[in-house]
């Protein structure tokens, strides 16, 4: 591998766990952090349910350093791989009974309000609720019910039920305070960062340089991973390494190794590269740099797009929207990943990169077929670019699923419209779960521009949806309820948005009726 000179590489892989240093030097690129907790260091307070990032029995917190600020987040340890450890902490539920030996608010929490039956996902519970308490006791508030239930969306309890569990959350702020030392733990990382050792180093003795620019270049019985820093470095080892998996939140990838049972002997993680972290916002539109996490994306996009705001409380749980990415998703072109229709409908751009440069194009020009993207071998998806908001514009995005949380779409709609008085001037529509890439209704937004929009155009509009897909029967829908399912929403998204007497939220939305989140 080539490292430009003010890079150095790491060979051991060296983060804190429970408060500890650890130093591995002896473990498969691809183990998981839920098995080398468990089976290497005894934590076997972190359980395995589903091993697919659904049930939470595995949750445990993560911390790192973000821009020099400390973000610490509740992640599934099943689909993580030990070498995304490195320079960064974990904690387990071994970590929370303090020194006296009296349980931490959150446990005690759960045993007064009888918050377990068989036990088995109550750990996992246990870790949402303590991220929950560790953002809002340095605060002095307590989590709001919305809060609490979006920290919970990733842990799946068969037998207690969550009435007791949501009565533990709340009863977690009336119990004697238990602080958590967040500045001693950002002096340990940066620490840990510059040193790979925690002891005998002062924080004013780091330099700020090199605490960041520490590569990992980890080998164990021939099988590679690297975490490159700068996107040059990126772009060097890609270029070298066509064949390698690139790897980001690991909430696909993951699954190939539990569930597949892949093979991935080279893999390259993103999740280090400053550039590829950002969010800017500039004056024609918002960059989302392909390593930032679904959650940090959506807090950026949120601002210009509010209508995107329940399908990303609805894109699978917190612990995944903490550690995916917004790039992950859109390379991976999954044809029932929610963010694309909704991204391609507002106009957005996807930015790829190699060691010959940059090449930009409309996001749903990147889908070629069925899990084929324009990208060459060499290439990674380096960016995406939102356009601001117009306020002329209308703009929805819907999710049909089984479940309320954590589920995967049957179908997902985005529409896109700017009247011009009463006649449609521009109009996009995307589908996913429709076809076999996120695709445009091509035919039948070139039948609502330039038609009025009124009952007798969007009938029309909702007939020739037949052409523009033919959609598949599975598990999750058949091909004739999707297609039922993509017209009425095309004829919901105008009754919403119809000139004369447009429907509020609170009358077509059942979620909004019932009182949000159930």
């Amino acid at each position: 591998m080539q490292i430009s000179e003010k890079s150095q590489t790491a060979g051991s892989i060296r983060f804190l766990l429970n408060g500890e240093a650890v130093s591995v030097s002896d473990i498969a690129p691809t183990a998981t952090v839920l098995n080398y907790l468990r089976e290497d260091k005894s934590c076997t307070g972190t359980k395995e349910g589903c091993a697919e990032g659904d049930c939470g029995a595995c949750t445990v917190v993560l911390a790192e350093l973000d821009d020099n600020e400390l973000s610490m987040k509740s992640v599934n340890a099943c689909i993580q791989f030990v070498p995304t450890l490195h320079g960064k902490a974990i904690y387990t539920v071994e970590y929370l009974r303090q020194k006296n030996g009296d349980l931490h608010p959150s446990q005690k929490a759960m045993v007064d309000c009888h918050g377990s039956q068989c036990g088995f996902c109550t750990p996992g519970f246990i870790m949402s609720l303590w991220s929950v308490y560790n953002e809002h006791q340095p605060t002095g508030t307590k989590a709001s019910n919305d809060e609490i239930r979006s920290a919970l969306t990733g842990n799946l309890c068969r037998c207690t039920g969550y009435r007791p569990i949501l009565e533990a959350a709340n009863k977690m702020f009336e119990l004697p305070e238990v602080t958590f030392d967040r500045d001693g733990l950002v002096n340990d990382l940066k620490r840990l960062s510059s040193a790979g050792n925690i002891e005998g180093v002062s924080a004013n003795s780091i330099n700020a340089e090199s605490a960041s620019s520490t590569s990992l270049s980890y080998e164990y019985n021939n099988e590679q991973f690297f975490a490159p820093k700068t996107l040059d470095e990126l772009l060097q080892l890609r270029s070298q390494h066509p064949e390698a998996t690139i790897l980001a939140g690991g909430t696909d990838v993951g699954l190939w190794i539990n569930k597949q049972f892949r093979e991935l002997p080279t893999l390259i993680y993103i999740g280090e590269v400053a550039e590829l972290k950002q969010c800017q916002r500039t004056e024609s539109g918002l960059s989302i740099g392909a390593g930032a996490t679904l959650t940090k994306a959506y807090q950026a996009i949120s601002k210009l797009f509010p209508e995107m705001d329940q399908m990303w409380e609805r894109f699978a749980s917190q612990p995944i929207r903490n550690i995916g990415t917004l790039g992950g998703n859109v390379a991976n072109g999954s044809p029932i990943g929610d963010s694309m229709p909704a991204l391609i409908a507002v106009g957005t751009r996807v930015t790829v990169r190699s060691v010959r440069g940059p090449r930009e194009m409309p996001l749903e020009d990147l889908y070629l077929d069925y899990m084929k993207k324009d990208m060459a071998a060499d290439e990674v998806v380096a960016a995406i670019t939102l356009p601001l908001p117009d306020e002329s514009q209308q703009f929805r995005c819907y999710k049909l699923s089984k479940r309320h949380d954590s589920d995967i779409s049957a179908v997902f709609a985005a529409f896109a419209i700017t009247l011009d008085q009463d006649k449609v001037s521009h109009c996009k529509i995307a589908f996913g779960g429709m076809a076999a890439t996120p695709k445009r209704a091509s035919q039948t937004e070139q039948s609502i521009v330039g038609s009025t929009w009124n009952e007798a155009t969007v009938r029309q509009a909702m007939q020739l949806l037949t052409q523009d897909y033919k959609p598949l029967s599975d598990m999750r829908a058949s091909d004739t309820n999707r297609m039922q399912a993509a017209m009425n929403l095309l004829y919901r998204f105008y009754l919403e948005t119809r000139p004369d007497s447009p429907l509020s939220k609170e009358q077509v939305d059942v979620f909004s009726a019932v009182g949000g989140t159930v």
